[in-house]
């Protein structure tokens, strides 16, 4: 029987502990020298051991490991909004999902860098099954949402979720971070999964759901990576899906999926807050309509916020172009910028391909596609 504690991330009295076991971790430690190249491993080792709670590891390491990605991987992290959000406030941010890792890790770089409180943040416990995984996670703030287990336990577990969630905002003055969906977005084309929704306001209790949405100030999120660093990752279950055949991963795919994320090239990111929702709820609550529709319109309200802060690169125009075989967007890249874009093409998608090519021109035209149908939704 799961309990709070299989899916909480340690508590503050907790931290010097785990922090000494973790120590001893050669992935553990490869992570901190690659922090910290200029320390000795003495100095590393003091810093580590000064962290007396989780909001110390974050701020300290967590947020200087970070730093250090983008400096080595990127070539700039941008973002906006975050000025419009209340330092004294938590919030319940939704965000599209493109990597397992970096998405919260840079926000929380965001929240950090903009004086807001950071987030606890969900991730799946399929996800951590490496136990300095699951160590670094629990010391990341992270709870855990169970995969896989038999529907009856599966919803006492969603329950016991969505109350934390509930506590965590209400009573711990914590904000959430929640992915859209289960699983990475492989397509580029971000939706939010009604599923998820449900899960959050099984705790809704005595207020009506659109009511506890609004109590739990919603910001939506979109996270935009120029070069997404998994995108040769993500082919083969694209193809799996064209041609309708079960997906199944290997063994190691999430932790490389991780790996590549945080080591691959991503040229420019680009984060974006949204403002908190409050009368689009109030607008669905008194729709009249059944809750399986609000759930519906909730999810659409969120996408149409996503998809149209999320912030279009020359990648994406790119794509869209060559994809639907136009030039409708040429002034926004470069003959330059074109060259680099099929030579990133030519090295991970096989001549005369066609499917592969077309779904890896989805993957960055989709956001093309949904802000234009932004605009003529109007």
């Amino acid at each position: 029987m799961i309990t709070i504690d299989d899916i909480r991330p340690y508590l503050d009295d907790e931290v010097n502990d785990a922090l000494e076991k973790g120590l001893g971790h050669p992935m553990i430690q490869a992570l901190l020298q690659f922090t910290f190249p200029d320390k000795s491993w003495d100095e590393i080792y003091e810093l580590v051991r000064s962290c007396n709670s989780i909001q110390d590891f974050q701020s300290k390491i967590i947020y200087a490991s970070v730093r250090m990605v983008i400096d080595k991987s990127s070539e700039g992290f941008t973002t906006s909004g975050f000025d419009k959000l209340d330092p004294n406030q938590t919030y319940l941010y939704i965000s599209n999902h493109r990597d397992i890792i970096l998405d919260t890790s840079l926000l929380n770089v965001a929240l950090l860098d903009n004086g807001l409180v950071m987030t606890a943040s969900a991730i799946g416990n399929n996800l951590v099954k490496k136990p300095f995984l699951m160590e670094l996670a629990k010391l990341n703030r992270s709870f855990l949402i169970m995969r896989d287990l038999p529907p009856r336990e599966m919803l006492k577990a969603s329950k016991m979720v969505s109350q934390y969630i509930r506590d965590l905002l209400e009573k711990d003055d914590r904000s959430v971070w929640i992915a859209q969906r289960e699983g990475r977005t492989k397509d580029g084309n971000d939706l939010t999964q009604q599923g998820v929704l449900k899960m959050i306001a099984l705790a809704h209790n005595e207020l009506s759901v659109m009511d506890y949405f609004k109590k739990l100030r919603i910001v939506p999120v979109s996270i935009s990576y120029e070069f997404d660093p998994t995108d040769i990752l993500k082919i083969p279950e694209l193809m799996a899906k064209h041609h309708d055949i079960e997906y199944v991963k290997s063994n190691n795919e999430d932790f490389n999926s991780i790996l590549k994320g945080a080591t691959g090239h991503k040229k420019r990111i680009h984060i974006t807050a949204g403002t908190v929702m409050e009368a689009e709820l109030d607008s669905i609550g008194q729709s009249g309509e059944t809750l399986n529709k609000q759930y519906q319109l909730l999810a659409d309200v969120i996408d149409n916020k996503i998809h149209k802060n999320y912030h279009l690169w020359p990648s994406n125009y790119m794509a869209y172009d060559m994809l639907n075989k136009v030039d409708t967007f040429k002034d926004k890249y470069s003959e330059k910028e074109m060259r680099q874009f099929q030579r990133r093409i030519h090295r991970r998608v096989e001549d005369n391909n066609e499917i592969a090519l077309q779904n890896f021109l989805l993957m960055y035209a989709n956001p093309v596609v949904n802000q234009l149908n932004q605009e003529h939704a109007g």
